[in-house]
């Protein structure tokens, strides 16, 4: 990783701050490991053989009711995955759908509503709501690395991204793995959630479709009740992200 890069990865990562991980270490140590441990670890990333640490497992109450479970990485790994976030980033998001607005750059929740209210001013009064909310914790890895490899050759990138998805959950101590589902919480989880759903959204434009998605809240607006009917019904037989 280029040392520019990882600069503007690491000012990020202080900018943002955030609790510390299984490790405990919180960001304003961050520099200290840095200098500590920095030629270690990036011989291992070189090599190919680094091992992110598991992701430390923290409940936040959701606005409507329940609880969102997060992953928080330690602050070593949110630098690495900082500094993946930049790479990756121009490369898949030109391919984004313009209906979808959640954790992109230069897009903003403002703008999903606005996008929805045109709809709703241009007739299409009616909202589909598609839940997805629960998908991110069974996607197959298998399936999410497939998407990431059609555009990215570096193995070494694949297998380091492949071992965050597997880090696995520290749970009152105990390390438990992830076989399946995409860890939230850390600065590469949206962007991996947005490839994931991209063929979602390709598939909706294909059938031609008024909506917009914010991660994992997507509505599609149609202008009667009948045709919301319908398309709920049809979304209940076969409109899923394919192989998901």
């Amino acid at each position: 990783m280029a040392r520019e890069n990882m600069l503007a990865a690491l000012k990020r990562v202080e900018r943002n701050g955030g609790a510390p991980g299984v490790d405990g270490i919180p960001t304003e140590r961050l520099r200290d490991q840095i200098r500590a441990e920095w030629p270690r670890i990036r011989e291992e990333l070189l090599a190919g053989t680094y091992r992110p640490k598991p992701v430390r497992r923290v409940e936040i109450p959701k606005p409507g009711g329940g609880k969102r479970m997060l992953g928080i990485p330690t602050v070593m790994d949110r630098l690495i995955q900082q500094a993946l976030l930049q790479v990756l980033t121009p490369i898949f998001e030109p391919q984004f759908s313009e209906a979808s607005y959640g954790f992109r750059p230069g897009r903003k929740a403002h703008d999903a509503v606005k996008k929805a209210r045109q709809y709703v001013e241009e007739g299409y009064e009616w909202a589909v709501d598609l839940d997805i909310e629960k998908y991110f914790d069974r996607v197959n890895h298998d399936i999410l690395m497939a998407r990431v490899a059609r555009k990215v050759a570096d193995k070494r990138v694949l297998t380091l991204i492949r071992r965050y998805l597997q880090a696995g959950v520290m749970v009152n101590g105990v390390v438990m793995e992830t076989a399946e589902g995409t860890p939230q919480g850390g600065p590469l989880s949206p962007l991996l959630a947005n490839i994931l759903l991209d063929d979602l959204d390709k598939e909706l434009e294909k059938r031609g479709h008024k909506f917009v998605r914010y991660a994992d809240d997507c509505n599609i607006y149609v202008k009667s009740k009948r045709a919301g009917e319908r398309v709920l019904a049809r979304s209940a037989l076969d409109l899923s992200v394919k192989g998901g």
